[in-house]
């Protein structure tokens, strides 16, 4: 299963993935976006707040990982996403 991850410690809390996609995502008690939701997450609205990032801070792992969200191979697995 694929699995949307934020690092929540680098983010700003612009609140641009919260404004356009509340469905895969939220405030914590800091003010700082987390992920919500695993489901639907092939929606144009989702790709459009990761692009939206301006810290560049959100991902989605492919289905095969079982990497924790800052492991050594992430970025790999992102672009097998």
């Amino acid at each position: 299963m694929k699995k949307l991850v934020v690092k929540t410690e680098n983010c700003i809390g612009c609140g641009a993935c919260v404004g356009i996609d509340s469905e895969h995502f939220t405030f914590n008690d800091e003010g700082f976006s987390i992920p919500v939701s695993n489901e639907n997450l092939d929606s144009d609205k989702l790709q459009t707040a990761i692009d939206s990032c301006p810290v560049g801070i959100i991902s989605v792992l492919k289905d095969d990982c079982n990497c924790e969200e800052n492991c050594e191979c992430k970025e790999n697995c992102e672009k097998n996403a």
